[in-house]
Formats: structure tokens, C-alpha cells, sequence
């Protein structure tokens, strides 16, 4: 989806996550269950913070709270816990609409959530540092609502994004408003 909107894609081995070589790259999308799975990004992450702090922008997609977890993958503190909302179609609140994050490329609303598949996300985050700025909140019904799946926070001259909402389901099935907020997320500045 990204190479078809226009971005340069490419798959990065352990060797590459370092803040060095990372620097070439305006945004490092780190994918679902990585920390869980990697040893070599756990081993690496602070070349990866330091890419941040250096300007770069660092999106964390959905890992797991469990064991295996590198539990200082973030910048500033942040609890990964198992608030999910898994209705599809459950109402989402912009909590920052100006935010550059909702504005750039694109402006989101609400509609962009329309026509999201299985679920909205998982492993949400269950607390922050009030470094961090909650971007959505959404619920299942009856369910509290649930601020935790898109979290971002300045970090020096870049940015660190956290997202459990469910990109890794919406893109691949071309869902426009999910394109749409994940193209604002890799061109943060």
C-alpha cells in the first residue's frame, strides 16, 4: 500500500536498526508482534530511540504485554495492556482533530473508520506518560471507552507513534480511510 502511494518500502534485517543507517529513512513502521518475536530489534531498540530523538519518526505497531516484551520500547513510559474494541463498526472520537497527525496529508473523520474489517484494534496501550497524546478513543458497546490504541509523543526533534488499531488488517484490505491515517502517520514531521 505505501510503494502504491509513492513511498520508498524497504524491509529492514537487525543489521540495519541502527540509528546511523535509520537515518536515511524519514519514518521506520515497526510491525505487529515485532518486539515479541525479535531478539535483534529488542537488542537494537535504543539505536531506534535515538533515530527518534534525532528527527526520525518511529511507528510501533501492536505487540503483546507478555514475557517476551521489551517493556522500554518507547521513549517515555507506556503500559501495553489488552483493551480492544472488536466491533468493526464501534463509533470512534477524534480527540485531537487538529492534531498533524489527523490534519496531514489528510484530514480524518469519523468516516475514515467506515468499512473497517473484524476489528477496530487490540492490545491497546493502558497507560502513558503524559508525554504522550491520545489521538482516538472508540468502545466497544458497553464497554469504557478505550483512549490507548493511537498514542504519539514528541521525542527531541522526532516523533514516536504507538498504534494497536488493526492497520495490519485495514490496508491489506484496501480500506481508504485507514491509507489515509497511516500515510499521515509514516510523513509525520
Amino acid at each position: 500500500v505505501l510503494t502504491q502511494a509513492g513511498y520508498r518500502v524497504d524491509l529492514l534485517t537487525d543489521a540495519d536498526l541502527n540509528a546511523a543507517r535509520l537515518a536515511a529513512y524519514d519514518a521506520v513502521v515497526i510491525g505487529i508482534r515485532a518486539y515479541n518475536s525479535r531478539d535483534g530489534l529488542k537488542r537494537r531498540n535504543g539505536q531506534i530511540l535515538q533515530y527518534a530523538e534525532a528527527g526520525g519518526t518511529v511507528i510501533v505497531q501492536y505487540n503483546t504485554a507478555d514475557n517476551t516484551f521489551h517493556r522500554e520500547f518507547a521513549p517515555f513510559p507506556l503500559k501495553l495492556g489488552r483493551d480492544r474494541v472488536t466491533v468493526e463498526e464501534a463509533p470512534i472520537t477524534l480527540l485531537e482533530p487538529e492534531n498533524s497527525l489527523l490534519t496531514t496529508p489528510n484530514r480524518i473523520a469519523a468516516s475514515d473508520f467506515d468499512g473497517w474489517v473484524q476489528e477496530r484494534g487490540l492490545y491497546f496501550a493502558s497507560e502513558w506518560d503524559p508525554k504522550f497524546t491520545p489521538l482516538l478513543s472508540s468502545n466497544d458497546p458497553g464497554e469504557p471507552e478505550r483512549k490507548g490504541g493511537l498514542l504519539a509523543a514528541r521525542t527531541g526533534k522526532g516523533m514516536f507513534i504507538y498504534t494497536g488499531y488493526a492497520f495490519f488488517r485495514q490496508l491489506p484490505a484496501g480500506n481508504p480511510g485507514a491509507i489515509r491515517l497511516f500515510v499521515n502517520l509514516v510523513s509525520a514531521e
